[in-house]
């Protein structure tokens, strides 16, 4: 069921980017679905009876949870953080040519 609310969510960001035509909301969208993306990541990784990567002296023979997945995780959040960040201000110069911030609109006034 989880899963499937995951993936429900990374298709409305899909589809989202393709059929919202303002520009914010496509970046909006590209978020929602990249979250998405992550939290399918954590779901499929996420096991029961792993404990966290420190190791302690009364805890013998268990299975730690591996490190790297969470740092890749940690990695890509901050990634897509910045290219967010970037869009948006890409967005914010384009709004300063014009009026709109509609696909249609923008593509009619920058055709020779």
């Amino acid at each position: 069921m989880l899963e499937a609310l995951v993936f429900a969510t990374v298709l409305c960001g899909f589809f989202g980017i393709i059929f919202k035509k303002n520009l914010v909301m496509k970046i909006v969208s590209m978020d929602v679905m990249s979250t998405g993306v992550i939290a399918y990541y954590v779901l499929i990784a996420s096991r029961n009876g792993l404990f966290t990567p420190i190791f302690d002296k009364a805890k013998n023979n268990v299975a730690y949870a591996d490190p790297v997945p969470q740092a890749v995780i940690l990695t890509a959040i901050v990634i897509g953080f910045s290219i967010q960040a970037l869009m948006l201000v890409g967005v914010m110069k384009l709004a300063r040519d014009n009026p709109t911030l509609e696909t249609n609109e923008i593509e009619k006034n920058n055709t020779p």
